[in-house]
């Protein structure tokens, strides 16, 4: 059986999301329709939430989330006053780690606030931000992204951690429901606001 997906091609919007929907529907007009869509998806990019997802809910399309620890920030490996090594890996996306980003700085502040939530809850960080990244009904499952056995192990384990409504509550107020604290984090941004030439008349016509 042969199934197409996208990724990280749709981020809120009307727009996007009517096509979206189109997609999911092409079976209807004889084409093979899309199955899935993996954007990313943490406690600090929580943008499909506003209509990705409830839109895949609506028409059955798969949610294949990736960066559920988003690049490390929510095992708790970069805290405020400690400098972040910026390895070949970080330097190649540093948008996601240059800390005179606001954004950056959001997810510092957030960090604090949600470390002190897990220890309330007795689990890891890492534990609480995969248990979250899987409580959506409309996330599928969650890609991982382990390097070790051993971070693979602990990762695996967070799949019995279950977040009640008090904790989720609390994630909440430290991350608003369909935020993303950093804007960059979400991987892709539309044609219509990166392209100039799409947002301006040309200049013999203005």
């Amino acid at each position: 059986m042969l199934a197409l997906a996208t990724s990280t091609e749709t981020e809120s919007g009307t727009t996007d999301m009517d096509e979206l929907a189109r997609l999911c529907g092409a079976d209807r007009r004889g084409h093979i329709p899309f199955r899935t869509e993996q954007p990313p998806y943490s406690v600090f990019v929580r943008g499909i939430e506003a209509d990705v997802l409830p839109t895949a809910q609506k028409y059955g399309l798969g949610v294949l989330t990736w960066s559920p620890l988003n690049s490390g920030w929510l095992t708790g490996r970069f805290r405020r006053g400690e400098p972040i090594e910026m390895n070949m890996f970080r330097q190649a996306v540093a948008h996601k780690f240059n800390l005179d980003l606001p954004g950056n700085q959001r997810k510092l502040d957030a960090v604090e606030h949600l470390s002190a939530l897990a220890a309330e809850a007795g689990i890891s960080l890492t534990h609480l931000a995969l248990a979250f990244a899987t409580t959506h009904p409309g996330v599928t499952s969650v890609i991982l992204g382990a390097r070790t056995v051993e971070q693979l192990t602990d990762q695996l384990a967070a799949a019995e951690v279950r977040l009640d409504d008090e904790i989720l509550d609390r994630i909440d107020e430290i991350v608003a429901p369909g935020a993303t604290l950093n804007p960059a984090d979400s991987d892709y941004r539309r044609p219509a606001l990166t392209d100039s030439e799409q947002r301006r008349r040309p200049a013999r016509h203005r």
